[in-house]
């Protein structure tokens, strides 16, 4: 009898020793199950990093702040440049005016309108002389050349050589209808406006775009301290 007892002590001590073995094994395997992130958890570490991102915090310190970008030039030579330019501009467009709409009656019999672009050009060059060719063609060429150098100083946000040419094409085509419509003497032309415009691009090509990267061009400053 006593036998028998030890024997059904010893069976469910053995069975205990098992079952806290399988438990073990149990923990183990979640605990091994829980080593690779779930989809939930990955998601929210990307959450949580780019949150950190966002504040300006990388690798647990927070990043300077870039200052933000500045003139090249301080502003009063800015200011300089910008009155020079202007000034520049207002003699350029006396001199405009007095070419342009200033009566000419002796040539009343001699001027056409043309609405043809071309002709006047092709006209110019089957002149006798080359000298009143260079003359004619060249002039309307410099007349549009300060418009090239000048407007990208005067507007900042003008610089680019497609607004150069459309403010050029419009200021001239709104000369040729002045002087043909009221000017005795003088009729609208189309290719004036298309040598004026072409003068324009000339002019920023070779000062223009470069005056106005040194004047507007903005730099960026180091990091904050």
């Amino acid at each position: 009898m006593a036998a028998t007892g030890f024997r059904l002590r010893t069976t469910s001590r053995e069975r205990g020793k098992k079952a806290v073995g399988d438990e073990k094994a149990a923990t183990d395997g979640r605990a091994a199950g829980r080593g690779k992130p779930t989809a939930r958890e990955k998601a929210t570490s990307w959450y949580r990093a780019a949150g950190r991102r966002a504040s300006g915090k990388k690798g647990g310190r927070t990043a300077r702040p870039a200052s933000a970008p500045r003139h090249a030039l301080p502003l009063p030579f800015r200011l300089l440049a910008m009155v020079c330019a202007f000034a520049f501009m207002v003699a350029f467009a006396v001199v405009l005016a007095r070419l342009t709409l200033e009566p000419s009656p002796a040539s009343v019999s001699l001027v056409h309108s043309n609405l043809h672009p071309g002709r006047s050009i092709k006209a110019y060059l089957d002149q006798p002389q080359l000298r009143d060719a260079v003359k004619q063609i060249g002039g309307n060429i410099l007349l549009g050349v300060p418009f090239g150098v000048l407007v990208p100083v005067l507007a900042p946000r003008a610089r680019g050589v497609l607004q150069v040419l459309l403010l050029t094409a419009v200021v001239m085509l709104l000369v040729e209808l002045a002087q043909g419509a009221m000017v005795t003497g003088r009729a609208f032309d189309v290719d004036d406006v298309i040598l004026n415009t072409t003068g324009a691009l000339l002019g920023w090509l070779l000062l223009g775009r470069r005056l106005g990267r040194a004047v507007h061009r903005r730099v960026r400053g180091a990091p904050a301290e």
